[in-house]
C-alpha cells in the first residue's frame, strides 16, 4: 500500500505541463499545492481546472492581514473547497481567530517562519530570537487559537511535536532528497523525506525535485518508497 504524504507543489507558469503532472502523479500523492505563482498566473480557471481531476488541493496564499480582511479571505477561500489553506502565524490571535471561525471545511495552516530564512536573518527579523524559541510560541499560540496544523521548516518538527502532542498537522516543505541538486537552491533549513517523516511531520511539501525531474512519477514513487 502507498503511504501518500507527498504534497507536490505546482510552482510553474504552464497551465498544460501542471495539468500533466496532476494527471500522471494523482494516485501517488497526497495533494497538490497552488501558490503565488499558479493561482496569480491561472486564477480561479486555472484552479479549476485542477480541481476537475478530482484531487485535494492545498491552496497557499498565506494571508497575512487585519483580522476582518482576512476573514472575509478565508471566507472566500473555502467557497473554492481547497483541503488545506495557509495564514501567516505572525498576524496575531485576533486574526488567526477570526480566519478560524470563517472557515468551512477547508483546514487552516498557520505559517511559523519561512524555510528560506537562516538563523542570522531570523535573529535580524525577529529581533535577536533564536527560530526555535519563535516556532515553540508560534505552535502554542496555533493551539491555543484551535488552528488545524502548522507549516514548519523540518528542523522544528520535533520541537512544535513536543509542544503540540499530535494535536496539529504538520505540513513540511524544504524536503530534498539526497538525489537533488540545485545550484542557488533558496531552501535554507531541509532534511531528506525520510528524515522529516522520522521526526514527526504529517506531509511533506515538494515541488523541483520531482517537478523538474525526468520523470516526475518516478521521482515521487521513489520517494513514496524511501518513506516505507
Amino acid at each position: 500500500m502507498i503511504l501518500k504524504k507527498i504534497i507536490v507543489a505546482l510552482d510553474c507558469d504552464n497551465l498544460k505541463y501542471a495539468i500533466n503532472v496532476v494527471k500522471a502523479l494523482k494516485q501517488d500523492a497526497f495533494a497538490f499545492k497552488i501558490g503565488y505563482e499558479f493561482f496569480f498566473t491561472f486564477g480561479l480557471e486555472g484552479y479549476r481546472i485542477i480541481q476537475k481531476e478530482n484531487i485535494r488541493i492545498f491552496l497557499d496564499l498565506k494571508l497575512h492581514d487585519i483580522p476582518n480582511t482576512v476573514k472575509k479571505g478565508i471566507s472566500a477561500i473555502s467557497k473554492l473547497n481547497p483541503y488545506f489553506t495557509t495564514i501567516h502565524l505572525s498576524g496575531g490571535d485576533d486574526m488567526q481567530i477570526a480566519a478560524n471561525k470563517s472557515k468551512q471545511k477547508t483546514k487552516i495552516l498557520g505559517v511559523s517562519i519561512l524555510t528560506s530564512l537562516n538563523s542570522e536573518q531570523t535573529q535580524k527579523f525577529y529581533f535577536n530570537k533564536n527560530i526555535e524559541s519563535i516556532v515553540s510560541s508560534f505552535a502554542n499560540y496555533a493551539l491555543n487559537n484551535k488552528l488545524d496544523g502548522i507549516v514548519c521548516s523540518p528542523k522544528e518538527i520535533k520541537t512544535i511535536k513536543t509542544i503540540t502532542l499530535n494535536k496539529l498537522i504538520i505540513i513540511t516543505p524544504g524536503i530534498r532528497p539526497l538525489s537533488y541538486k540545485e545550484v542557488n537552491d533558496d531552501q535554507e533549513r531541509t532534511m531528506t523525506p525520510k528524515e522529516a517523516i522520522d521526526a514527526g511531520a504529517n506531509y511533506l511539501v515538494i515541488g523541483r525535485p520531482i517537478t523538474q525531474s525526468n520523470n516526475p512519477l518516478e521521482e515521487l514513487k521513489s520517494i513514496n518508497l524511501s518513506l516505507e
